[in-house]
């Protein structure tokens, strides 16, 4: 079995990425469309585990592809994993504040009509928090937004139909940045979703626009998620909370039926508690799909259930494929050291913020350093790489910010309308259009040489990459994996330490094996959060 990356032509995608720019002016029109996709069922029923592995005691605490093997046994139905829940949504939610819309009666029908019927596919019974920008007919899809308060679509985003008619359950939609451009928020700027590992701490970041999603996977209120990332709204909101979030690569997944932001940089893809869910979910999740013209003339999608099977050789957990792992330049390294002389000068809450944020930095070095190792030992070759040329002018600000006016120019009519209504979002859309035109172009050549460099001066020596944000891989297409490596406890409280691995296009089946490899020999993944007090922080 080859790795999807090897098959893959580089001069293809780098055309491909070049096409968007173009193809991004009818972007709108195309995702406005009022017709509903025929679903997909995926080529690969991905394998299961076997139920002696299965550890869990609660049907909230499993994987999804423990309730899978579950259900399929007969040993769980449906319907006590959707009521499991629905009774810790009413529980804790007034807490997390994940949701902004629970289906339950809705839920629970279609958990009922499920029972002691042939098996749809592996996510058959499996309850799903949807970010509340993916399309659901009938009901509402607000995007946390003023524009789209009162808007119930007609149709189900792609995502979401193939997900449905795989057997999945819709639980409800997820609080989310408005529009999708900052963690999770009211349209008028009020925070909204906690951290499931610090839900009484509002300077706790649960992570980005995704992070209403992120929450309800960790705190145990939904089996899996979805989410949709532009410049780290999966990955980020995964590393937040100890998950495993995949952004998939552009157009493995479609994005027929989400509220876009940002048409040439929009990725749909699952946030889930460890790789084999996350394999699961983008197996079903990905395909061709005529409404999205990002999704065709891709490689067919590769068989994820076995790239995430456990590998030994001689008695031990190993990697699947030979890897050879890159790390950036200072991506291992300590933080520089406090500047006392400096730091007595500051405020005394000043020096407390910046102590906890030295004494953060110091852990995340550890861990980082101690998840390479570990890679070491399961076989994999890592290497430290130099920085392509021209690596900060063509990551810089003035390159990234040309997604701007791609966002104003789907809004356009919205802001001609009545700018109010867009909300403490407002400036961006505002940005994307004073920007000039020169700039946009410029930065789009930007945008194709930087993806050029990446695939010649990183992938020449590696096949992963370990990376300190998931920017630039994001803003040129490239599939990224998110996944807990440790825990930090410099402000008192336990919070998870993550990870981003960057690949080639379409390398979601390595980066899922690495990861899986990872979590087979370490326990990150299966940490939880407390549960909070019941009336604590509740609404």
């Amino acid at each position: 079995m080859q790795t999807a990356d090897r098959g893959v032509e580089r001069r293809l995608f780098l055309r491909r990425m070049a096409s968007l720019t173009v193809a991004a002016a009818a972007g709108p029109a195309v995702l406005s469309a009022k017709a509903t996709p025929r679903p997909v069922r995926a080529l690969h029923d991905p394998p299961l585990p076997p139920l002696r592995e299965i550890r869990a005691t609660s049907p909230h605490e499993l994987t999804l592809a423990e309730a899978a093997a579950l259900i399929r046994a007969g040993e769980l139905s449906p319907t006590e994993l959707v009521h499991a829940c629905l009774a810790r949504i009413e529980a804790f939610d007034g807490t997390y504040r994940a949701f902004n819309l629970v289906v339950s009666d809705r839920a629970v029908e279609a958990a009922r009509r499920l029972e002691g019927k042939p098996i749809l596919g592996p996510l058959h019974g499996i309850p799903i928090a949807l970010k509340d920008n993916y399309y659901t007919a009938g009901v509402p899809t607000t995007a946390n937004s003023h524009i789209f308060a009162e808007f119930v679509p007609e149709f189900d985003a792609t995502a979401w139909a193939r997900l449905s008619a795989a057997g999945a359950i819709l639980l409800g939609k997820t609080q989310m940045g408005p529009l999708a451009t900052t963690r999770a928020t009211t349209p008028d700027g009020e925070r909204t979703t906690a951290s499931a590992w610090a839900p009484l701490d509002p300077e706790v970041s649960p992570g980005g626009s995704s992070s209403g999603s992120a929450t309800a996977v960790a705190a145990r209120l939904a089996t899996a998620s979805t989410g949709t990332q532009t410049g780290g709204s999966i990955t980020e909101p995964a590393n937040a909370q100890g998950l495993t979030g995949l952004k998939p690569t552009m157009g493995r997944v479609s994005l027929y039926g989400i509220i876009p932001l940002t048409y040439s940089r929009d990725h749909p893809g699952p946030i889930v508690r460890d790789a084999r869910d996350a394999a699961i979910m983008l197996q079903a999740m990905a395909g061709p799909d005529p409404a999205d013209p990002r999704s065709l003339g891709l490689p067919a999608v590769p068989d994820l259930g076995r790239a995430v099977q456990p590998v030994e050789r001689s008695g031990r957990p190993a990697l699947r494929w030979p890897t050879t792992i890159g790390v950036l330049p200072e991506y291992l390294d300590d933080p520089q050291p406090l500047d006392h002389e400096r730091l007595e000068k500051m405020e005394p809450e000043a020096q407390r913020r910046r102590a906890t944020s030295h004494a953060r930095d110091l852990e995340t070095a550890r861990a980082r350093r101690e998840a390479v190792q570990t890679f070491e030992r399961l076989g994999a070759r890592v290497v430290e790489l130099e920085a392509p040329t021209d690596w900060q002018t063509l990551t810089s600000w003035n390159f990234n910010n040309v997604r701007l006016p791609e966002r104003s120019e789907i809004f356009l009519s919205e802001l001609r309308r009545d700018v109010r209504r867009f909300g403490v979002s407002l400036s961006p859309w505002i940005n994307g259009l004073l920007l000039p035109g020169a700039e946009y172009v410029r930065g789009q050549r930007a945008k194709l040489l930087l993806l050029r460099r990446i695939l010649e001066e990183i992938f020449d020596r590696c096949d992963v990459v370990f990376q300190p944000t998931p920017f630039p891989f994001d803003m040129v297409g490239l599939p990224l994996v998110a996944f807990p490596i440790g825990r930090e406890s410099a402000a008192g409280v336990a919070l998870p330490i993550g990870a981003v691995l960057g690949g080639q296009p379409y390398a979601e089946d390595r980066l899922l094996a690495a990861v899986a490899a990872f979590q087979a020999v370490t326990e990150w993944h299966r940490a939880r959060p407390s549960d909070p007090e019941i009336g604590r922080g509740s609404s």
